[in-house]
This record gives C-alpha cells, sequence and structure tokens, in this order.
C-alpha cells in the first residue's frame, strides 16, 4: 500500500523527486477596455413590426388620412370601389405624388385595390390580371 500512497503523492506533486521550476512566460497585458466601452450586443428579435392599413375612402378628401397613414411608415390597401371613377383617379394621383416624396411605391393587387408601401415596406412580387377581360372593365367604368 505504501507504493500506491507515494505515486499518489507524486500525482499530487508531493513526490520525492526533485523539484524544477519552469521558466514563466510574461504575460503582456492588452489595451485596457475604456470606461464607456461595452461589447456590442444585438438583439436577434430587433425588427418592428410593420403595420398594414386597409382603406376604403367614400370620397377625394379621405385621401389626407391615407397620407398620414403613409407618412407614418405604415402600408396601406386601397379599395376604391365604392368611389366614382373620376374621384378615384384623383385619389390615386395625389398618393402617387406622396408616394413619390417618401420613396415608397403603388402597386395593383386587384381590381381597384391599390397597394401602397413607403420605403421601409419591400414588397416582392406581383399579382397577374386573373382574367384577360377584368381590366378592360375597369378602364370603361
Amino acid at each position: 500500500m505504501g507504493d500506491r500512497m507515494r505515486r499518489f503523492f507524486q500525482f499530487l506533486g508531493f513526490g520525492d523527486e526533485e523539484w524544477v521550476e519552469e521558466p514563466r512566460e510574461e504575460e503582456i497585458p492588452g489595451p485596457a477596455p475604456g470606461p464607456g466601452k461595452k461589447g456590442a450586443v444585438v438583439s436577434l428579435h430587433q425588427a418592428k413590426s410593420v403595420k398594414l392599413v386597409l382603406c376604403e375612402p367614400a370620397r377625394f378628401e379621405e385621401g389626407q388620412g391615407i397620407a398620414d397613414h403613409l407618412r407614418n411608415r405604415r402600408a396601406a390597401v386601397i379599395n376604391l370601389q365604392k368611389v366614382p371613377y373620376e374621384e378615384g383617379l384623383r385619389i390615386m394621383d395625389f398618393l402617387s405624388g406622396v408616394l413619390y416624396a417618401l420613396g415608397g411605391t403603388m402597386q395593383k393587387i386587384g381590381p381597384q385595390i391599390i397597394l401602397c408601401a413607403p420605403d421601409n415596406v419591400d414588397v416582392q412580387g406581383a399579382i397577374s390580371e386573373y382574367l384577360s377581360g377584368q381590366e378592360s372593365q375597369d378602364k370603361t367604368r
């Protein structure tokens, strides 16, 4: 049992062998962080939710409210079926000017239904006409 104990103590460093001190490498300290510097922590869930507003104006004056939504960086889907054709054109002209000033986009997504998106909303893809006669009906109206 003495042999086992001697090997155990040698393993722990208390053995009979001569102590040989290894030369130490000097540690060179790196630059100390500044008082106000901290590591940049980025949250994975930083994306803000984008709001979409559904609008169905009955007259031209309601275009101002839609423009306010766009200015507040909210996308809008506008259904122009309840307004006369000429007023619908005026609303579209007004909103196209607003979107040009804001750097946004306008896209037709259905008969008399328009998607208006400010610059913070990325619109991908397009919706094709599902009926070839549908567009000709919209022009006569």
